[in-house]
């Protein structure tokens, strides 16, 4: 079961074409979304478990757990984690960085360049933290930089 999404380019220019606000609201049922929703949906289409996501992220079962019952919301460094755990893609991963309030992976900053090459190359979380250490960035699971 694929998610089905408009990307945002065609609905910001569907908005500003709007000559009513009403006509894009109606058209595009648009409504704020919860994290935990979209988490879930990436949990069904992947086929996997949250036990997986446990394992993947290397987050501890209880935050991953509450996160995924809508009780918290990550930090940056554990949404881009959970999205490994749920073995997302790049757009994938930006979108679960929106939902849950953090600032996208940004190909101009040297960390972020690395996560996202990693994503895409379809390393996992261990392995993107042995490039990141590699380049001397701070890793997912650890604080302060590695230089």
């Amino acid at each position: 079961m694929a998610i089905t999404h408009h990307l945002t380019e065609d609905l910001l220019a569907r908005l500003l074409a709007s000559t009513v606000i009403d006509e894009y609201l109606k058209g595009f049922d648009i409504a704020d979304r919860a994290l935990s929703d979209y988490l879930n949906e990436l949990l069904q289409s992947h086929g996997i478990k949250r036990a997986d996501v446990v394992r993947g992220s290397g987050i501890n079962a209880t935050v991953v757990y509450d996160i995924f019952a809508g009780k918290s919301n990550p930090g940056r460094d554990h949404a881009i984690m959970l999205a490994f755990g749920l073995k997302c893609d790049v757009v994938e991963t930006q979108r679960l960085l929106r939902m849950a309030g953090v600032s996208e992976l940004w190909c101009k900053i040297r960390r972020d360049a690395i996560i996202l090459w990693c994503i895409q190359q379809g390393f996992d979380r261990a392995e993107t933290d042995d490039e990141l250490y590699r380049f001397g960035e701070k890793t997912l699971l650890a604080t302060g930089r590695l230089r």
